[in-house]
């Protein structure tokens, strides 16, 4: 048996998917040979439609081509074939006779096959040399939900979906304003995929939305699939434990970012948008903080940082008082203590990292299961093996105490990617503090902070407000001021525009 590779040549050259492919042949005005090129074109691809149409009264000849699962199929035939076929002699091709709401002109296959794989109906005429592309997109979709990621209590329960132009709808009705504007990139060789940049044109920086889309235009890729993948392209720093951009699911969220003088990313086919640049102190931000008075909003984001320690350090901290700097816990203390570990037969840091990893087990397995099961697993898991493990003496119980505490904390940071990255710093963490006891953890801590302080997304600072340290902005770090005390613009969103409200207090007049 011979295997032939590559000698063999075809009569018709379908043009690639390749970048390099210059081939990109015309129209032709004869409807058999558009139809055998397009045969060829999409092979294999039972889904594809080909409807020739004829009209009564003479010879004149049309074909509709559409991808079946990618169209409204009951919009196509009310609003196109009906006009096609009962139209007058002639007419069935002129635009007034169909209302279809966008309508264009393509001469070229390779835009005819981009419009075909997009979602969109193709009209060949006879005799023409240039096709009639509708807009008929009708993939299946789910309807808007709440986010099942970002919980709200008084905030909106709504969250975006897999189409980039419902996203934009939804991002609209938050911001009904003529200077919203949309910037529209296309990526990816075989998978294209639209990509919107949303922001306000008198408050953005040009700048920033220069650099935001130079770095979208480089990415030279097969696809993309989601707007994570989109991010990692695009960040400053790809090996920082730190995220550089938001991911969101919600369009409150995302218009009250804009409004800041942020850039929001929408990526056709992901149920997240991407906001950029940020800061560390965004992360800790939620837009409950705003929905409350801002006494409990403050008290709250006290609590997030403070639950920020105890996920970062409490492990590391249990391990450095226990294994060198037990002087400092009292005696009464230590001796409960060393009660507790005289049956276990690890150090602690094998105790610890043993106890972290089961938990971080528990969690993975938790979002896998079913919901229902899931919660189940991750409560009644955790107290049986928890216990079990206290009884054959692998752990002690102050151990148990301790992990507790710190998947606690960690799930008090309202953002996804933040709570992941603290999780995963602990572990560097909890080895610094078994090696030098307190001055690892504070080696740990001082590495930390120098990498924050020169971290940039953007090109903006990644400290901001903190580092560079401004005082303006403290009203919306570690507490939440009133509202309306809040005037200015962030300024590491370097906003044209920094004022965003007038200056007001209660009673006075309007």
């Amino acid at each position: 048996m011979k295997f032939f590779r590559g000698n063999r040549k075809s009569k018709y050259r379908i043009p690639t998917n390749s970048a390099s492919s210059l081939q990109d042949p015309p129209i032709s005005k004869n409807m058999s040979t558009n139809i055998i090129y397009l045969k060829q074109l999409f092979t294999l691809t039972p889904d594809l439609i080909i409807r020739q149409i004829q009209t009564n009264q003479d010879d004149n000849s049309a074909t509709l081509v559409y991808l079946e699962g990618l169209v409204n199929k009951e919009y196509i035939h009310n609003n196109i074939l009906h006009a096609l076929i009962n139209g007058d002699s002639g007419q069935y091709f002129r635009l007034p006779e169909v209302s279809v709401g966008t309508i264009r002109n393509e001469s070229t296959w390779n835009q005819i096959e981009n419009a075909i794989l997009q979602g969109d109906s193709v009209l060949f005429v006879e005799g023409q040399s240039q096709a009639y592309v509708y807009d008929t997109k009708g993939w299946p979709q789910r309807p808007v939900d709440d986010s099942r990621i970002e919980a709200s209590l008084r905030g909106a329960h709504q969250s975006f979906v897999e189409t980039g132009s419902q996203n934009i709808a939804l991002i609209r009705r938050y911001i009904p304003n003529r200077e919203l504007k949309i910037k529209e990139l296309i990526i990816g060789q075989r998978g294209k995929l639209k990509v919107s940049i949303l922001y306000l044109a008198d408050v953005a920086d040009p700048e920033i939305l220069k650099e935001l889309e130079q770095r979208i235009n480089h990415i030279d890729i097969d696809a993309i699939m989601n707007t994570g993948e989109l991010a990692e392209f695009i960040e400053d720093n790809p090996f920082s434990p730190f995220p550089q951009v938001i991911l969101t699911e919600k369009p409150d969220t995302t218009a009250s970012h804009i409004l800041q003088g942020r850039f929001a990313v929408v990526v056709d086919r992901s149920p997240t948008v991407m906001i950029a640049p940020v800061n560390f102190i965004a992360f800790f931000q939620s837009v409950d903080d705003y929905n409350s008075r801002w006494l409990i909003a403050s008290f709250i984001r006290l609590l997030r940082f403070f639950a920020l320690f105890i996920a970062l350090f409490l492990p590391s901290a249990y391990i450095a008082f226990i294994s060198f700097n037990y002087e400092v816990i009292p005696v009464q203390f230590v001796l409960s203590i060393a009660e507790t570990r005289s049956r276990v037969p690890f150090p602690p840091i094998i105790e610890a990292i043993l106890m972290e990893i089961m938990l971080e087990m528990m969690r993975e397995a938790g979002i896998r299961l079913p919901a229902m099961i899931g919660q189940t697993i991750g409560i009644v898991g955790g107290i049986i093996i928890g216990q079990a493990a206290v009884q054959a003496g692998i752990v002690s119980n102050i151990m148990v105490i301790v992990v507790s505490s710190t998947a606690i904390a960690s799930f008090i940071i309202p953002n996804y990617d933040m709570g992941a990255s603290i999780r995963l710093l602990r572990f560097p963490i909890m080895i610094l503090a078994s090696m030098f006891g307190i001055v690892g953890i504070v080696i740990g801590a001082s590495a930390l902070v120098a990498h924050f302080v020169s971290m940039e997304s953007l090109g903006t600072p990644y400290g901001s407000p903190l580092a560079p340290f401004r005082y303006s902005e403290m009203k919306d770090v570690f507490v939440r001021f009133p509202i309306w005390s809040m005037l200015k613009r962030p300024k590491s969103t370097m906003s044209l525009q920094t004022t965003r409200q007038k200056k007001y207090r209660s009673g006075e007049d309007s």
